[in-house]
């Protein structure tokens, strides 16, 4: 049960990872496009993404919970560093990018759950304006994602 569970671990951080990565490596490309190309791109994330995204939070929980069943030393305190960056990469998830996400997809047709998850926009008409502001501060974001991502997968490995 134990070596189920720490896989298990591992494969919802690397999906997170994955996740994190292909935004990455398509950012120099990205970075060209005009504002049409740009906002007709973004919404092309979902619902692969999104679903993807479940990753994430089912990965803070197994890894606490992973974390309950380690013996006390290292390995219990790396699971609990991998758990905090997921952990942390979901505030950053929540209060910076899904924001963001909620203007990109503003007119995009989506399903009754995709409505919800997106629903009503809770920004400035001045921050929606500036596309370049948006998309800059959404790429950051998905590069600080990795980031987090990278340290859960280094606590894996240094177990």
């Amino acid at each position: 049960m134990f070596s189920a569970l720490q896989i298990f671990s591992l494969l919802l951080v690397a999906v997170a990872m994955a996740l994190s990565l292909a935004h990455t490596l398509e950012l120099p490309g990205k970075l060209r496009l005009s504002e049409a190309e740009y906002l007709a791109v973004q919404p092309i994330y979902y619902p692969g993404f999104t679903i993807g995204g479940g990753a994430e939070p089912a990965a803070v929980v197994v890894l606490i919970v992973l974390a309950l069943f380690m013996p006390a030393g290292a390995p219990f305190w790396l699971t609990v560093g991998a758990a905090a960056a997921v952990a942390a990469m979901q505030v950053v998830f929540w209060l910076a990018t899904q924001p963001v996400n909620k203007v990109w997809l503003q007119r995009t047709k989506l399903s009754k759950a995709g409505e919800s998850f997106f629903g009503a926009v809770w920004m400035r008409s001045d921050e929606i304006a500036d596309w370049r502001s948006l998309r800059d501060r959404w790429e950051d974001l998905m590069l600080s994602a990795q980031s987090c991502r990278r340290s859960a997968l280094f606590c894996f490995r240094r177990r």
